[in-house]
């Protein structure tokens, strides 16, 4: 049963929500070497990545950061408080603002409202010149971007709550709620607004469908069931974000499964296959690419689940969710480097340094290139030959 509250959650349930990071190994104690990152290896080029524009936003990022392409247009937030609009063929600011507080995740926009999350859980909109346009409360922490349009700002925040705002006014209007597990994944996470829904996914190995408007629950479909007995063994939370493609929805779970439904037949289950992911998948028009938890890179057939290959030379290197591009699948990692797969074979075809460190947010795919947001707050654009 899905919960649908107004007020905010007791203090004393919000402090029993407990939030696990896990990245890689960070689960494993010792060191013999079998998790240290894979050294990089020689490749024959089959792509020439260059770098076709850099931005400096501000400074610092996280799992809760990444840019939002509107058109013609990014933008994009830094922990640090800034916020800014950049024109996508150049890198070149279109305006830039400064929040008076740290952020915890953004952005979300519409291109007309874009959205914001400090640290202390205030949503900030700002209108499209880049001033304030409203303030509102979350019910806790957030670090997943927000998601902006039919006329709301959802956000989904760590007591397990999504919850609607309106985009004018900043008012909130529903909010949703499941009763969550002891632990819970914060690891790299996102919602889709698609013609009207907003998929989230929800601790405990579930995706939701909610109408944007009403608040209304309209599908509820399971990734992953928990196993094992104890509570850090049961921690499958959904990873990333849900893929759609014609009539199949995928998702994948750390701890748990990658698998796709058919929304039109009611969210049944087309295929799954048993795999653990802490960053999430993208699809292409005939497969599904995701990295597991040892940062190998794995392809399935959208079709039927078939596995077409498995790349292991980038293990450990702490790899951001793909990003699908003409003629390969981008990737970022714990060294600031972008890496190119094909998509036919999973052979290494490009590599490219953007620099500043460990690239925690997920790649972009845009039509210029792909977008990174570094680790040292840099917007970079890499363009393909």
């Amino acid at each position: 049963m899905f919960f649908l509250f107004n007020a905010k959650l007791p203090r004393l349930l919000w402090l029993s929500v407990t939030l696990l990071s896990l990245s890689g190994c960070a689960l494993l104690t010792g060191d013999d070497g079998r998790y240290k990152p894979s050294p990089l290896t020689e490749y024959r080029p089959g792509l020439s990545a260059r770098i076709a524009w850099k931005a400096q936003l501000g400074k610092g990022s996280g799992i809760g950061f990444l840019p939002a392409v509107v058109g013609s247009v990014v933008y994009a937030a830094t922990s640090d408080g800034v916020v800014g609009k950049y024109d996508l063929n150049s890198g070149t600011a279109v305006w830039t603002a400064k929040v008076d507080k740290k952020l915890s995740a953004g952005v979300g926009s519409d291109g007309k409202i874009t959205v914001v999350v400090t640290a202390d859980a205030m949503v900030v909109a700002f209108d499209e010149s880049g001033q304030i346009k409203w303030r509102s409360k979350a019910s806790s922490e957030v670090s997943v971007p927000p998601v902006v349009g039919a006329g709301v700002v959802v956000v989904r925040s760590g007591d397990y709550r999504v919850q609607a705002f309106n985009a004018e006014t900043g008012e909130r209007i529903w909010s949703v709620q499941r009763p969550g597990p002891a632990l819970a994944l914060r690891a790299p996470a996102r919602m889709l607004l698609l013609e009207g829904l907003v998929i989230s996914a929800i601790p405990g190995g579930k995706l939701i469908a909610i109408n944007a408007v009403s608040g209304d629950v309209q599908w509820e479909g399971t990734v992953a069931l928990p196993k094992g007995s104890t509570d850090l063994e049961r921690v499958n939370d959904v990873v990333g974000l849900p893929a759609l493609s014609g009539s199949l929805l995928c998702a994948v779970a750390f701890q748990g499964r990658v698998i796709c439904f058919d929304i039109t037949a009611g969210g049944r289950t087309v295929w799954s296959k048993d795999f653990s992911s802490t960053v999430g998948m993208t699809i292409d028009a005939t497969q599904v690419y995701v990295p597991n938890e040892r940062d190998a890179v794995s392809a399935f057939s959208l079709k039927n689940g078939g596995l077409a290959w498995r790349q292991d030379a980038l293990r450990n290197r702490k790899l951001t969710s793909p990003a699908a591009v003409p003629g390969g699948v981008a990737v970022g990692d714990l060294e600031g480097f972008v890496h190119f797969l094909s998509p036919v074979d999973g052979q290494l075809l490009a590599r490219i340094s953007v620099g500043g460190g460990a690239i925690q947010a997920p790649l972009l795919s845009t039509p210029q290139g792909v977008l990174v947001q570094s680790g040292d707050g840099l917007l970079v654009m890499i363009g393909l030959n």
